[in-house]
């Protein structure tokens, strides 16, 4: 009996870890990122078509019948693709786009089953099929916009890339979390060439700013110079007086020693004058009441008469000076204000004559300067422009002997064809043969004879550039030319 309830119990519990097992065989989770496509049998899952033949499955679990149904996951995660385009612009100018995609696949049913149907067994193309898409739309839009538009409205560009590619990205069950255009690149310069008016008004406004600061700093500088100048200044001042001050406390500091011995002295000497003077009244006093008052009183009465007499002489006299002394006063007043008056006169006049002496004076100096300084450089521009002449004239005969002589000749070529036909002057009847080539022949000889000077100047050259004597040729140039040794054979009618 014992043996029959282990096997029992060893059978139920053998039973459980078969049902334990099978159970797990046939129950799949979905994972939070991913969802489950069920196929082999049919269904229908809410929001799909009728027929569809595989069962969707997200955030949960389910039974799966080993063999006759099939599961395979469908990732849900972000996808990035970056974006490498190269566009052409409405102006024609190529660009390089770069940007970057963020997708993935959609919550719902109808799109993780059109994402199912198109990459469940390539969903490593997921990345490069979308590249393609939005390369596309991107390239037709970039197309009708111009560089300054993308420039200044990068966010238009990605609204109409997003609604361009929003269609086709529904029909792959893909949605678009982020589309970013990150750089535009411009191989011609085209963008660097519209940022150049921008950066030199810049780079102006900068350098204007730089300089006005540097003003504003200047200025500062030299107040902030000039107030530390202005302190020093009254500091020092501050320092003198204190000096002054200290130097004078010291003179008298050293002086109060010699003066005090000189006050005692002087004490003394007081107090000893008044014992003197004491000692002196006392004996007047006595002589006084021994001698004078005797004497005084009866010499008191004729001083006192001649003393009345004497006071009104003297009364009479200072009342006639004081009057001579008033009289003479005024009369002084008023000589010192005339030739004082005079005096400033004759000052004014003279400061005005030396003013305008010294005025003309400067005047007339640098008018004379002015003259000669004129002269002088006219003399010098005269004496540069013969030296130049002359150097002019010595280079073309040294480089171009043939052009100088033919240019002499040309200038003296009326006495030259004078001297020719001087030959024809004591002709006074002429017949010519031959009609006008004769006569033609005839002019040409009278020249050539009359060109004679042309040898000859010639060989002055070749003797001046075998003697180095280019100025005595050049004489010999500008002369005269010789007259002609030959005359002119005239054929003439005999008969």
């Amino acid at each position: 009996m014992p043996m029959v309830v282990g096997v029992v119990a060893g059978t139920a519990v053998l039973a459980v870890l078969a049902l334990i097992g099978l159970f797990k065989m046939c129950w799949r989770v979905a994972e939070p990122n991913e969802a489950l496509v069920i196929s082999g049998s049919k269904h229908r899952t809410e929001g799909l078509e009728e027929g569809m033949g595989f069962r969707i499955v997200t955030g949960r679990g389910t039974l799966v019948l080993p063999g006759v149904q099939a599961v395979r996951k469908m990732s849900l995660d972000l996808n990035e693709t970056e974006l490498h385009v190269d566009c052409a612009t409405h102006q024609g100018i190529p660009l390089k786009v770069r940007g970057v995609v963020i997708f993935k696949v959609g919550d719902d049913f109808v799109s993780i089953a059109n994402a199912a149907r198109r990459f469940l067994d390539q969903q490593k193309l997921m990345s490069e099929r979308v590249h393609n898409v939005f390369a596309g739309h991107l390239r037709s839009i970039v197309g009708g916009l111009t560089v300054e538009d993308m420039i200044r409205d990068r966010e238009k560009l990605t609204g109409q890339t997003r609604a361009a590619c929003g269609t086709e990205m529904e029909k792959l069950g893909l949605i678009v979390d982020s589309l970013q255009i990150h750089e535009i690149e411009d191989p011609t310069g085209y963008i660097q060439n519209l940022a150049m008016p921008h950066a030199a008004a810049v780079q102006r406004d900068a350098r204007i700013a730089q300089a006005e600061a540097n003003r504003l700093a200047t200025e500062a500088e030299q107040q902030s110079y000039a107030r530390m100048a202005e302190a020093t200044r009254d500091s020092e001042i501050l320092q003198a007086g204190y000096q002054a001050e200290r130097d004078k406390a010291g003179a008298k500091a050293r002086q109060a020693g010699p003066l005090a011995d000189a006050a005692a002295r002087q004490e003394v000497v007081v107090q000893e004058t008044r014992v003197a003077e004491l000692e002196a009244h006392r004996r007047e006093q006595q002589l006084q009441a021994d001698v004078r008052k005797p004497a005084d009183a009866q010499a008191y009465e004729k001083r006192t008469l001649a003393e009345a007499e004497r006071d009104a002489r003297i009364s009479a006299a200072q009342a006639k000076a004081k009057e001579t002394e008033l009289a003479a006063a005024a009369e002084a007043t008023r000589v010192k204000a005339a030739a004082g008056a005079e005096a400033e006169a004759t000052k004014a006049r003279g400061t005005a004559m030396a003013a305008a002496t010294r005025a003309t004076g400067e005047a007339e100096a640098a008018s004379a300067q002015a003259r000669g300084l004129a002269e002088a450089e006219a003399t010098k521009a005269r004496g540069l422009a013969e030296a130049e002449a002359i150097k002019a004239r010595a280079a073309a005969l040294a480089e171009n002997q043939e052009a100088v002589v033919a240019q002499q000749l040309a200038e003296n070529w009326p006495e030259i064809v004078k001297a020719g036909a001087s030959a024809f002057s004591s002709v006074d009847n002429m017949v010519v043969l031959n009609g006008a080539e004769g006569m033609a022949d005839m002019l040409a000889k009278a020249l050539t004879m009359g060109g004679t000077g042309l040898g000859l100047a010639r060989q002055l050259l070749a003797s001046m550039n075998q003697n180095g004597q280019h100025t005595n040729g050049t004489s010999a140039l500008n002369g005269s030319v010789p007259p002609p040794a030959q005359r002119v054979p005239v054929d003439t009618d005999k008969g």
